[in-house]
């Protein structure tokens, strides 16, 4: 019984933590700028929709959301179809030096992004692909390769090889047997990949500083940042929590809508595992 009541104790004290941060941001983000500084705890007398049309338009989060919209379903248009090719044959068809490729893949997630922002730079310049989107896009799948390979080899690996013996039976060359039979069969594995992709992309801001410190390629998260800097000598920071609003709802909208899917993937890989 102690158990029992320690451990919806402990439980509880968690989901509080998580949740009223985040009921914080929301129902400040409908109060104006004098109320949140002078009742920051105290809920809004009456919601202020003009909060998130300054954050749209006067301060860009609008412009800033297309372009981390953009940036991000490039990179997952191309880095999932690559890591699942790559995780595929790695896991599927081993040759002589496959294990210490798939080491060099898992190396990658080992290596600080601090360290290859000064080589990353003189690349892209090089390039001339600095302060561009592709630029983003092509050093996003660059960092997003080795995670994803990770997963997705781990997913490959549990599928049955009758599968693709079946299909290869059946007359299918080894591309139709991929991509008509392994790949679907790989769905759960390449959801799990996609939404943590997605989030870490969604999020991410080292990278996106250094690489297109433009506004007009900046992406959400540092529209953000330069949003805080402004509301500071503004005042409005209705509008800062608006952008924050902004910036989360399409992460908890995704994750929401696969949750479970998410959990049963996770579930059935951990069982398998």
């Amino acid at each position: 019984m102690m158990k029992r009541v320690l451990r919806v104790l402990v439980i509880s004290v968690f989901l509080i933590s998580v949740l009223l941060p985040f009921l914080w941001v929301i129902y400040n983000s409908f109060k104006p700028g004098w109320d949140i500084i002078s009742n920051p705890w105290a809920l809004p007398s009456s919601p202020r929709w003009e909060n998130y049309v300054n954050a749209w338009t006067k301060a860009q989060i609008g412009s800033f959301f297309m372009n981390s919209l953009l940036i991000s379903t490039a990179t997952m248009v191309i880095l999932i179809p690559v890591s699942a090719m790559a995780a595929y044959v790695l896991a599927k068809f081993p040759f002589r030096g496959s294990g210490l490729i798939y080491g060099g893949f898992l190396s990658g997630m080992m290596v600080p992004q601090f360290l290859t922002i000064v080589p990353l730079v003189m690349l892209t310049q090089q390039m001339h692909l600095f302060d561009s989107k592709l630029g983003l896009v092509a050093v996003y799948v660059a960092f997003s390769l080795p995670f994803t390979i990770f997963v997705l080899y781990g997913f490959f690996q549990t599928l049955p090889d009758e599968m693709l013996e079946a299909a290869t039976l059946d007359g299918a060359s080894d591309a139709s047997a991929f991509w008509k039979v392994m790949l679907p069969l790989a769905r759960p594995g390449l959801l799990v990949a996609l939404i943590f992709n997605a989030i870490g992309l969604w999020n991410e801001y080292n990278l996106a500083l250094v690489l297109v410190p433009s506004p007009e390629n900046s992406t959400l998260p540092l529209g953000i940042a330069r949003l805080t800097t402004t509301q500071q000598y503004q005042s409005d920071w209705g509008a800062l929590f608006a952008g924050m609003v902004i910036v989360m709802a399409p992460v908890m909208v995704l994750y929401w809508m696969f949750r479970d899917k998410v959990h049963e993937s996770m579930l059935a890989g951990a069982i398998k595992g």
